[in-house]
């Protein structure tokens, strides 16, 4: 089995020591960057998860994960010197999948980056037997590779805006809410604050696709476009597709 490889650009050598113990068992690799321009240097496609902390020694380490968001589309996880609003919508808006507060549980820290691991190999890997392209609203979706295209081009999306366009383009018809987009997504309880997460992801990749692919039914939510016929969801989780869930299940058989 593949090694699955892990950069790490937070300087507390405590916490990296900690983390590769805890994932030593996980077929993990953690490398370590020193900055900014090291990290960016050291990013690889073979990179499947990077840790960012919120200040770099050469920039801030939302400056770098823009940078790296035009390279790699590799899950990031955010550790905040003080995770408020603010700085949690700036990680986000930047194009992280996820973030922490310091000082961290290390514990908690490797089961989140486990759940990016996971969710990245569900979603971004490149499955055997279920090659399916999906079309719609002027994007192919290529399930196989686990990658968007526009117009003959790939589009650098990150591991959660690719699983939105995958969600939206299996039911092309439909229009979800922000609580079913949250719930389906981050598979988390929704509360008021996420529809501003919710947001955020939606417009960056209206940023890097235009905004007629994903249509904005006011009132109601979002759904592929162009205009088509409204049909609502209910509240609350979607079911996942077909597809996602025979990922899942065979995943699952794996890990057992």
């Amino acid at each position: 089995m593949q090694k699955r490889c892990i950069l790490c650009a937070d300087p507390d050598p405590e916490l990296r020591s900690n983390l590769g113990f805890l994932l030593a068992g996980e077929n993990c690799v953690l490398e370590e960057a020193a900055g900014g321009a090291t990290l960016l240097t050291q990013l690889r496609r073979s990179t499947d998860l990077v840790i960012l902390p919120q200040q770099l020694p050469d920039m801030s380490g939302f400056d770098a994960c823009t940078a790296l968001r035009r390279q790699s589309a590799a899950p990031v996880l955010f550790l905040l010197e003080k995770a408020d609003e603010s700085a949690r919508t700036l990680s986000f808006s930047v194009g992280g999948d996820d973030c922490l507060e310091k000082p961290v549980s290390c514990h908690e820290l490797a089961v989140r980056v486990k759940a990016l691991l996971r969710r990245y190999c569900v979603y971004g890997a490149r499955p055997t037997g279920l090659e399916r392209r999906l079309r719609c609203g002027g994007l192919e979706v290529d399930t196989a590779a686990g990658t968007v295209w526009q117009e003959g081009r790939e589009v650098p999306l990150t591991e959660l805006e690719y699983r939105i366009v995958l969600l939206l383009a299996s039911y092309p018809n439909k229009i979800f809410s922000a609580e079913n987009l949250y719930e389906s997504i981050w598979e988390e309880p929704y509360f008021y604050s996420c529809k501003n997460t919710v947001m955020v992801h939606i417009r960056n990749i209206r940023q890097k696709v235009g905004s007629g692919a994903i249509c904005t039914v006011w009132g109601k939510g979002y759904r592929m476009g162009p205009s088509k016929p409204d049909i609502p969801l209910s509240a609350g989780r979607l079911t996942a597709p077909p597809l996602l869930r025979k990922i899942k299940a065979e995943n699952t058989a794996k890990r057992r």
